[in-house]
């Protein structure tokens, strides 16, 4: 569980400061905003995972909501007393987009 929580502060700490234009810009085949979104997915996907109920889709709001969503699914997925393999999925996505974006 460290592991995630680190990784997830680590993440948070890269990110939660960002203006618009460094959300806008670019990384890998889209924007940093779509890839940290996508990333806010997965985690509430492996959340859904975790409590044996059917993914729902995050609303997409705006960049700067994007840390406190992260924050607030990372938050879900732990209280979700996860396996051990959800947890090790869930830290090599975020470790990923973290290196994307630095």
């Amino acid at each position: 569980m460290s592991d995630f929580a680190t990784s997830i502060d680590r993440l948070l700490t890269l990110v939660h400061h960002w203006a618009e234009t460094r959300w806008s810009a670019p990384s890998g085949t889209g924007t940093r905003a779509e890839m940290v979104h996508t990333l806010v997915q997965q985690l509430a996907d492996l959340g859904a995972e975790a409590e044996h109920r059917p993914s729902r889709p995050v609303p997409r709001m705006h960049h700067l909501v994007l840390p406190d969503q992260l924050r607030v699914l990372a938050d879900d997925l732990l209280a979700a007393d996860p396996s051990d393999d959800v947890l090790t999925r869930a830290t090599a996505e975020v470790d990923r987009v973290r290196a994307a974006l630095s």
